[in-house]
């Protein structure tokens, strides 16, 4: 299967290969609301995408963002929850890109040429972000975003 190389060999273009558990996961967050929000990394010795770190339905916006690392990049999902001009309650679910600047040339690389892949696996986005600072995904930008 040579979608499933990765970096290694075969299309360098495709990225990282998938974990079933990854995809599952994020479809308990969508159709389950059991997690707020769902980190991936990826496992280069696996060559996949893989479930770092899941948050409670209880869990803040900043107890999401406080779990991400300063200077590596990851991949996340949050189920975004807010009551519209007409008082009525929605959720919208995030892709964040996360790239800090800070981080290093590889991860960044790797990141970058796996996203899309991993991106479309996850079926049922309603926004995506690329953030390379805390700035550009503040709560601000997700309610402006979905609104």
């Amino acid at each position: 299967m040579a979608f499933r190389m990765g970096v290694g060999g075969g299309n360098a273009s495709s990225g990282m290969g998938v974990a079933e558990h990854s995809v599952t996961t994020f479809q308990e967050l969508q159709r389950k609301k059991v997690h707020r929000y769902v980190i991936f990394k990826i496992d280069e010795k696996k060559k996949e995408v893989v479930v770092e770190k899941t948050g409670g339905p209880a869990e803040s916006y900043d107890d999401f963002t406080a779990s991400l690392p300063e200077n590596d990049c990851r991949y996340a999902v949050f189920d975004f929850d807010f009551v519209t001009a007409e008082n009525c309650q929605k959720s919208k679910i995030f892709f964040i890109a996360w790239s800090p600047s800070v981080a290093r040339i590889r991860p960044k690389m790797l990141y970058a040429t796996s996203k899309d892949r991993f991106r479309r696996e996850l079926q049922g986005i309603h926004y995506e972000i690329q953030a390379t600072d805390p700035t550009e995904m503040e709560l601000e930008v997700l309610i402006d975003r979905a609104n």
